[in-house]
């Protein structure tokens, strides 16, 4: 699968088989978010990789629900506020993934400090979103419905608005 493709077909998926994904598969999804760009190379993240307390984890967010049926989560934790390098990690995580078969969804997870205690991760560490990750209950293979993307036209401004 080329990027263009893995980006249009790209659905989240929030059901997951109980189809363990294979370590190095999960490794290959990991090296995709390392290799992302972020500001001046400075590489804001860490990436904890979670098996064990997924239904715990998926109670520290109001939509992190779909954390509780995949096989495994990935929390997205930053040294830096500006959120656009974590971004940036976890699209291109999203995207291995995808093309490596695997599903994924991004969640919010709400409730920092339970997400910090259950995990961990330090006090000066940024934590609110993670990835919920497994092999799709239900294949995503029908294209995306009508009206579920605005047209270019919409979102493209030419040299000035």
């Amino acid at each position: 699968m080329n990027v263009l493709e893995a980006i249009q077909t790209k659905r989240s998926v929030r059901a997951y088989q109980e189809t363990e994904v294979p370590d190095e598969v999960i490794r290959q999804i990991l090296d995709g978010g390392r290799r992302a760009q972020s500001s001046m190379n400075r590489q804001p993240w860490t990436f904890v990789v979670v098996r064990q307390n997924l239904k715990e984890l998926a109670a520290c967010g109001s939509y992190a629900g779909p954390l509780a049926g995949a096989d495994f989560g990935i929390v997205l934790v930053s040294s830096s506020e500006w959120a656009f390098d974590i971004g940036q990690a976890a699209a291109y995580m999203q995207l291995a993934a995808w093309s490596l078969g695997v599903s994924s969804c991004l969640v919010w997870l709400g409730e920092a400090e339970k997400v910090r205690e259950l995990l961990g991760i330090p006090a000066d560490q940024h934590v609110e979103m993670a990835i919920s990750f497994g092999y799709a209950k239900v294949p995503a293979l029908r294209p995306p419905k009508k009206g579920g993307r605005k047209p270019l036209e919409e979102v493209v401004r030419w040299e000035h608005w």
